[in-house]
């Protein structure tokens, strides 16, 4: 629940003052003993707090998705495998997976989405990164656009997008083989790109390697690099930005 939430409850006397006290009195983070949960990670930075499910036990993934739930009302977790995902969903029914990007989440019906984000991929091979970044963004509450196989080995593709690309608060580029798609978005945009290097491609790609230094390395102003799969961290800075960008232009 956001600090705002709170204050307004209380104005409009659905919550007590001395429950309104009692949350604010609370401890930062839930001890679980396997696990700290930030609780106040969204009165900080307006998002709670996403399970990263790759590795996590059973029990302490089940319970983790239990108590942020509880707390929220809805969860998102990056990188579940299929097995993780039915054990939540027999947990809870509503919960979606998509095996694509390996979002597992809980999400709150009606939500109203802001702003707007291009998510672009030079081929199809990087979709599920890209999806990560997409649904990371969409789950946080922001309007997506998927803009996908633009690479540049076939340029025209890229340009018959190009308005919709302009359109954006900003962009997210993942592109594996030698990462170029990036520097060219940041030639034809005024807003900030976030590149995320993909592992696709041949041997010398090193695994996104070497896209990751082609966009490190970018000539093109305006763009920052997250780390090589990271749909993630793209898809939250996303987020971020186009917060700001939304807020900026009330």
């Amino acid at each position: 629940m956001e600090t705002r939430e709170i204050l307004e409850q209380v104005r409009s006397g659905e919550m007590s003052v001395n429950d309104a006290e009692s949350f604010f009195r609370r401890q930062p983070f839930e001890e679980l003993g396997y696990a700290r949960l930030d609780t106040h990670r969204k009165v900080r930075s307006g998002f709670a707090e996403v399970v990263f499910c790759s590795g996590k036990a059973d029990e302490h993934l089940l319970r983790i998705y239990e108590r942020i739930y509880e707390m929220e009302g809805e969860v998102l977790g990056t990188r579940a495998a299929k097995e993780q995902a039915h054990l939540i969903q027999e947990r809870f029914g509503e919960a979606e997976y998509d095996p694509l990007s390996r979002i597992l989440k809980i999400e709150k019906k009606g939500k109203k989405r802001i702003g707007k984000i291009a998510v672009c991929t030079a081929g199809t091979a990087d979709i599920p990164v890209a999806e990560e970044a997409a649904q990371t963004a969409e789950f946080f509450g922001n309007e997506v656009e998927r803009i996908y196989d633009v690479g540049v080995s076939g340029l025209h593709r890229l340009l018959s997008r190009v308005e919709a690309i302009q359109g954006a608060n900003c962009v997210v580029a993942a592109a594996g083989m030698e990462g170029a798609l990036a520097s060219v978005i940041g030639g034809l945009v005024d807003k900030p790109v976030i590149a995320v290097p993909t592992s696709v491609g041949y041997g010398a790609s090193m695994n996104g390697l070497s896209a990751l230094l082609t966009m490190i390395n970018s000539c093109a102003n305006g763009i920052a690099v997250v780390n090589i799969d990271n749909g993630y961290g793209a898809g939250y800075m996303a987020a971020q930005i186009n917060r700001l960008a939304v807020r900026g232009a009330e």
